[in-house]
This record gives C-alpha cells, sequence and structure tokens, in this order.
C-alpha cells in the first residue's frame, strides 16, 4: 500500500521512503549541516544532531503530512532533538572522556589563532545568543530564509521573529563592535 504524500513524492508504507524523497534529503543535507552548527556550535555535535535527525527523518517518515514542507519538517525534527539534548544534559550534566583529559597539555595554539579570526568572534557572539534568537538568526541569515518563512517554520508570529532577530543582530553588534547599530 503506497500512501501519496504531496503531489511529486510518494513513501511507500512498507518499504520506505522513495528514491524521490531520498534524494530531496540528500540535496537538503547541507542546508540542515549548517542550521544543525547553528544549534550546536560544535562541528562534532552538528555531526551527531544531523546524523540523528536524518534517521529518525527516514524512520518516521510516514509521519511527513502532505503539502507541508519536507525541509521545514526536518528543521523541527532537528531542533526538537536539539532541546531534547540540551535537557537530558541539564540531568545528567557535562560528560568528560578520562583518556582525553590525559593527552591534554596545556593551551593549544590552533585554538588561540582561531579565537582571534573574525569567524571566530562571530561564532562565539552566535554561541552566546539564547536558542531562540540563534535558531531565527540561523534560518535567516545563514540559510537565507525569508522571516515569513522562519516564522512557518517555527510556528512563530512574524512580529516575534522580527523582534528576537533584531536582538540578536543588536547582541552581535555589541560584542563584536562594542558599539549599538
Amino acid at each position: 500500500m503506497e500512501s501519496v504524500l504531496g503531489r511529486n513524492a510518494r513513501v511507500q508504507r512498507n518499504n520506505g521512503p522513495s528514491e524521490q524523497v531520498k534524494q530531496r534529503i540528500i540535496a537538503f543535507l547541507p542546508r540542515l549541516r549548517r542550521f544543525c552548527l547553528a544549534l550546536t556550535c560544535s562541528n562534532d555535535h552538528c555531526d551527531d544532531l544531523l546524523q540523528e535527525t536524518v534517521e529518525r527523518a527516514l524512520t518516521r517518515i510516514e509521519q511527513w503530512q502532505a503539502g507541508t514542507s519536507l525541509e521545514s519538517w526536518m528543521f523541527r525534527i532537528a531542533q526538537n532533538l536539539h532541546i531534547d539534548r540540551i535537557r537530558a544534559q541539564g540531568r545528567r550534566g557535562q560528560q568528560v572522556d578520562v583518556d582525553q583529559l590525559a593527552d591534554m597539555s596545556g593551551d593549544d595554539g590552533r585554538i588561540i589563532t582561531e579565537v582571534r579570526s573574525e569567524l571566530a568572534y562571530a561564532q562565539v557572539a552566535m554561541a552566546s545568543l539564547p536558542d531562540d534568537q540563534r535558531i531565527l538568526l540561523a534560518l535567516v541569515a545563514i540559510d537565507g530564509r525569508s522571516y515569513k518563512e522562519a516564522a512557518e517554520i517555527l510556528g512563530l508570529p512574524i512580529g516575534t521573529v522580527m523582534s528576537r532577530i533584531s536582538r540578536a543582530r543588536h547582541a552581535i553588534d555589541l560584542l563584536l563592535n562594542g558599539k549599538a547599530l
């Protein structure tokens, strides 16, 4: 039995997603990775979140509703998984691998150099934003979504989106330039 999930995409209930849906997901991966990186602020955690998001999407593709955006659905999965991880980490505390601690000897020159670059400053500024502002700024400034699209993806009023992005840009400008816009 086959369920229609839009005009051009089909998902087979017993056999998983169709090739067309798989190709759409593959084409969307770079944008989804940028979104995951904005959420986690870490390449390692980003890759873990990306993998878990794609796995969840593929195993639950039948939950994707006809007439909705596959990309927005996957953004929402990534955001929910990220929130779940933050909550779990708050209960368990931060985990540290003992083997990694033994190899630490002092300041890493590579990290010091990266921190001095403008990109590193921008990443630090982005990471310092509250999640609600960082997520919206990632959708609009990094992924190129319109305010309206970001509002639809996150289920927020457009005024809330505009306000949060304005506050995020102001905060980043203060951190990077030491002055208001």
